[in-house]
């Protein structure tokens, strides 16, 4: 049965069983705690907020009754300190009650605030958590074809537009861009942060500033005609900015010089907005970034007809393992060649929170190992966090590495450790090879290379965060509680370069992931080597 049939036929399966037989430059996962810490401190200055008015309250009906005698004692100061009692009460308000008020003045009703808000500063994000929010923003704009308009008002697939960028939110996520010297996107934004401010929407950024950046980034970007004209605009709105006037100049003698050597009349510079398109986007270190964008949007899918018709679904027993006899597992096909399947429901999702629960406290930037020198380091082509659960961390981890062993029919004995890996804003990671090409490192020289790959989806996510494999056109999306497998050696040990893949940026939602990379030692009776390089 083909898999376009998989699910009308699950029961008919099913049926069929019956008769044979008697769980943070980063993380959601962290990010949700910061979420709590903020409603906390808004409490928290509620009621700072409430003594300070408590306290107001109280001055002001302080002056209010000293106005009143003030107003009468001045009136006739002799008269007024003829009557003894009043003699007694000035010198009695003098000695004590200004004393009193003095000491309600000087009481600091923010003590408390400032208390919580130093408790928790130390987990707040940093400069370069903020910078790296801004970048993952700009890569999800990059990979999924967004503008920043559509960025700016929160237009995401499948959302509800409730989460806008100001002018000033645009006008920060340029300068991020600039201060990284990608006048790129420091072009699309500070143009969103300009026709925001033009549309009339406050801000504390002024225009002249927007322009300044701009003109500059768009310099940068090689369009002299519309730095020229983005530069009289801001010398027109401020003639004796320091900067302005030399840059106008330097750009008309450069572009008069380039019209001469090319022999051609100056065209005037186009008004109309930036868009996106408008320039190109610099070339980067990956080869395949278009088509691996592409998947990532859905788009350039190499899975016609013909090849369909080859994937089945099927139950596994895991040849007849006695933990799967009366309970086979689901098993589909995602691709022919090389073979990469899909198990339904392998984990529980009581066993997922466990596993989230375990991972959280443990949870660090990923790190990947540098081809050159072996050292584990952070890398911008791997954005998520990441932790390592060893079995004696709780019995489900024990479970959930036997169940592997039992789908699969390999060995976990020298497996890795279950890695939880957590996709926040923009998560990806960019094409990459699970295996090891040569020198191998230390553990890999005990255990083998990385023979295979089994990924569970720990999360769905709304949009975005498909694994991708760009060099045969395959997008897998995530479905909780599924688990896709695939071989990443052939049978003789060599790495099977088509499994180069790619985790997709979220764009929308939360990803959250664990994997098991299986490692050769202890298979060889298991899967047998081939015969042939590409067995």
């Amino acid at each position: 049965m083909r898999k376009s049939l998989c699910f009308t036929s699950w029961a008919l399966l099913c049926f069929c069983c019956c008769i044979t037989q008697a769980e943070i430059f980063t993380s959601i996962g962290q990010m949700t705690d910061l979420i709590h810490t903020e409603k906390e401190l808004v409490q928290s200055l509620r009621e700072y907020i409430k003594a300070e008015e408590s306290k107001l309250a109280e001055v002001k009906s302080w002056a209010k009754k000293l106005d009143a005698l003030t107003r009468v004692s001045t009136s006739d100061p002799e008269g007024y300190l003829a009557h003894p009692v009043n003699a007694y009460k000035l010198m009695k308000r003098l000695n004590t009650e200004w004393s009193e008020l003095e000491s309600l003045v000087l009481q600091n009703p923010s003590d408390g605030f400032i208390s919580n808000m130093s408790i928790h500063r130390q987990y707040f994000p940093d400069e370069e958590d903020e910078t790296g929010a801004a970048k993952a923003l700009m890569r999800l704009q990059d990979t999924y074809q967004l503008d920043s308009e559509a960025f700016s008002r929160g237009k995401l697939p499948g959302m509800h537009p409730n989460a806008i960028l100001t002018v000033d939110d645009c006008y920060d996520m340029g300068k991020t861009a600039y201060n990284d010297a990608d006048y790129y996107h420091a072009v699309l934004w500070m143009q969103q942060s300009l026709k925001q401010l033009d549309a009339g929407e406050e801000a504390v950024v002024s225009k002249a500033d927007i322009l300044d950046y701009l003109s500059y980034s768009v310099y940068q970007m090689g369009d002299l005609p519309r730095a020229i004209e983005l530069t009289r605009r801001l010398v027109a709105i401020d003639a004796n900015h320091q900067r302005a006037g030399g840059n106008l100049r330097y750009f008309e003698r450069l572009l008069f010089k380039q019209m001469n050597t090319l022999n051609q009349e100056q065209q005037p510079a186009s008004e109309e907005p930036i868009q996106l398109g408008t320039y190109s986007r610099p070339k980067d270190h990956l080869p395949e970034r278009e088509i691996y964008e592409a998947l990532c949007r859905g788009e350039g899918l190499q899975m016609n007809e013909a090849r369909q018709s080859r994937l089945f679904c099927r139950y596994q027993d895991g040849k007849q393992n006695p933990r799967l006899l009366l309970k086979p597992v689901k098993e589909e096909d995602e691709w022919d060649s090389p073979h990469i399947v899909r198990y339904l429901n392998v984990l529980s999702d009581e066993e997922i929170e466990k596993i989230k629960e375990l991972a959280k406290p443990r949870l660090a930037r990923a790190t990947v190992r540098d081809p050159k020198t072996g050292v584990l380091t952070t890398a911008n082509y791997r954005v998520s966090k990441s932790a390592w659960l060893e079995e004696e961390d709780d019995p489900v981890i024990f479970r959930v590495n036997q169940r592997i062993q039992d789908i699969t029919g390999l060995a976990v004995d020298t497996a890795e450790l279950l890695q939880v890996a957590n996709y926040g804003v923009g998560g990806q990671y960019e094409p990459h090879y699970d295996f090891s090409r040569r020198p191998f490192d230390r553990q890999l020289k005990v255990d083998g290379n990385r023979l295979a790959t089994f990924l569970n989806y720990m999360s769905d996510v709304e949009a975005g965060g498909a694994t991708v494999f760009p060099d045969f056109g395959a997008a897998i999306r995530p479905r909780k509680g599924t688990a896709v497998f695939w071989y990443n050696l052939f049978k003789s040990g060599e790495g099977d370069y088509r499994t180069r893949h790619a985790a997709c940026p979220v764009l929308v939602g939360s990803k959250w992931v664990s994997n098991k990379w299986i490692h050769e030692r202890g298979q060889e009776f298991r899967r047998p080597c081939g015969l042939t390089e590409v067995d």
